[in-house]
């Protein structure tokens, strides 16, 4: 099966700025993904190159069209939530219905009404009257009443108290994806999203430094409870990163055998913010550090 993403040394600059390094990635059909990074890590830049909204070097496929040539096309196929509001403050709801109704061959005007039925969001109400939770709900109405193969989400819960952070994942999973569809999400609450990803990417000053399925990561990493005396043992053995708890010290390793971290004390399968804040920590990232 082709893939619905797929990129070969994909790079962009601004200026002397490196915002993209030479990202070699494929994003499968049917996958939910995490494009985790740092502040000015180049995830919204990656974003922006998929949907067809700047231009970079290298190679890049969307649903195997080239979205700098192809991009009218791929919003057939393609939706897209920023964490900015994107709709205009004097729209009406049943406006923003009507707008995406005639403009969008694949909405369906019912399954929007009926996800809406269930909020507290009134037709007669303009955009700047509604909170950011329900302008959040109403994008999603908007988006899940589209026939699209790829959702791709840009901190889409972006300064909602966790009643809605939940609820948008909750109706995301149940209420859109179908295991056709794609969705591609960056995010900073990464506790959230870890455990409705199948696939999770780390970006590091424009360079990826992890892309590997959820269902191995327990295999590549492991997490392990040290006794004081045994401290310098563990850090003989180059782990990515150490922290102390209630006395005891935390190692991360990275494909190291479990039957010698056994010798060392408790093992556990890290979380992917654990994970996550190991790679982040190791330094600048090189050539060396980039992961296929």
């Amino acid at each position: 099966m082709s893939a619905v993403i797929k990129a070969s040394n994909l790079s962009k600059h601004y200026g002397r700025t490196e915002a993209l390094s030479g990202l070699d990635f494929e994003i499968q059909p049917g996958s939910i993904v995490g494009l985790i990074g740092p502040n000015g890590a180049g995830k919204t830049t990656a974003l922006k190159a998929i949907l067809g909204l700047t231009r970079f070097d290298g190679e890049l496929e969307v649903m195997g069209q080239d979205p700098r040539q192809a991009r009218h096309q791929l919003m057939r196929d393609v939706c897209f939530i920023a964490d900015v509001a994107v709709l205009p403050r004097w729209l009406k709801v049943w406006q923003a219905l009507d707008f995406v109704e005639g403009v969008h061959p694949r909405f369906d005007r019912e399954r929007a009404e009926a996800f809406l039925a269930r909020t507290e969001i009134r037709r007669d109400r303009k955009v700047g009257q509604l909170s950011k939770g329900m302008i959040t709900q109403l994008h999603l109405a908007l988006i899940m009443a589209i026939d699209a193969r790829l959702l791709v989400l840009d901190e889409p819960t972006l300064g909602l108290d966790i009643l809605y952070r939940k609820a948008f994942y909750d109706h995301l999973l149940n209420d859109y994806f179908d295991g056709d569809r794609t969705i591609l999400v960056t995010t900073h609450q990464v506790e959230e999203i870890e455990k409705i990803l199948t696939h999770v990417m780390f970006i590091k000053a424009g360079k990826l430094v992890l892309d590997e399925e959820m269902e191995t990561l327990p295999k590549r990493f492991s997490e392990v409870l040290v006794k004081p005396a045994d401290a310098d043992r563990a850090r003989e053995m180059n782990p990515l990163h150490e922290r102390e708890l209630l006395g005891r010290h935390l190692f991360l390793f990275e494909e190291q055998p479990r039957e010698r971290l056994a010798e060392l004390g408790e093992i556990h399968n890290p979380g992917i913010a654990d994970i996550f804040v190991a790679k982040m920590g190791k330094g600048p990232a090189t050539a060396g550090e980039v992961q296929s």
